[in-house]
């Protein structure tokens, strides 16, 4: 109650009325004034400026069809290899005769294309079903090349078919050539598994390192031609490297999303 009675009397008489009324210092208004400025600044850049955004993937060389694996129908012994890697090879060409109890049978391509790999000898002991060569689905040497990446799940939907890409080429130095350009022509509508990835490149390993995080989807990406370079592409050097690219070889991808407004992030 006393103290009620004393806040009463103070309100009745207040004895500083005279007193100046004491305003902001001036480091306080230059505080301010910066302040303000910096909020001005950085909402005009929310609505005008642009971030530019990329996305970086796992990926092959290759061509448009991928690879098949050769596996051998018949079992025995290897008496004769009739090709070599590297070559082309038409529909249904022998590449191994085998000795059997029914005497020497060949083994033939099932498709035409290039063989990659030669895994059986001469000398050597096949079973059914073992797997004996790697061949690319290639008509002519002059197909060109594709580069296919795969990327997470749920980043595939955030590609634009056209976006500029840049490819890091294991078997090219890059500190030496750079990297080869291409663009976005087709994005995968679901996730691939393993055993798809793997069946499309015909090599389990690489099948099991771009998708050990999760099924990803597959972004076609066409290769920029140049007649200018060795190998017939176009490089972020010059003249790109002074040898033909081969094929499949592992690269790294890097896709250049469409620039945003950082002002639409914000929004729903």
């Amino acid at each position: 109650m006393q103290f009620r009675q004393k806040a009463l009397s103070k309100l009745q008489s207040p004895e500083e009325l005279d007193l100046p009324v004491r305003f902001a210092r001036p480091q306080g208004r230059l505080v301010l004034a910066v302040t303000v400025t910096v909020m001005a600044a950085a909402t005009f850049w929310a609505l005008t400026g642009t971030v530019s955004s990329r996305l970086t993937a796992p990926g092959v060389l290759t061509h448009a069809q991928g690879s098949y694996v050769l596996q051998s129908p018949i079992a025995g012994q290897v008496t004769g290899v009739l090709a070599e890697e590297g070559r082309l090879l038409p529909d249904g060409a022998p590449l191994l005769t085998v000795r059997t109890d029914q005497g020497d049978r060949p083994v033939r391509a099932v498709t035409g294309g290039r063989l990659t790999t030669l895994v059986a000898k001469v000398g050597s002991v096949v079973t059914t079903g073992a797997d004996v060569a790697t061949v690319e689905r290639v008509k002519s040497p002059d197909d060109p090349l594709v580069a296919v990446l795969y990327v997470p799940g749920g980043t595939g939907s955030t590609i634009p078919v056209g976006a500029p890409v840049d490819l890091s080429v294991q078997s090219v130095p890059r500190h030496r050539f750079g990297v080869l350009r291409g663009h976005v022509t087709a994005v995968g509508r679901a996730p691939q598994t393993q055993a798809q990835i793997s069946g499309f490149l015909a090599d389990p390993v690489l099948a099991g390192e771009v998708s050990r995080h999760g099924n990803p989807v597959a972004v076609l990406v066409e290769l920029d031609r140049s007649s200018a370079t060795k190998s017939g592409y176009q490089w972020s050097s010059a003249d790109g490297p002074p040898y033909a690219v081969g094929s499949p070889a592992p690269v790294s991808g890097t896709v250049h999303l469409a620039a945003q407004r950082p002002v639409d992030w914000m929004l729903p």
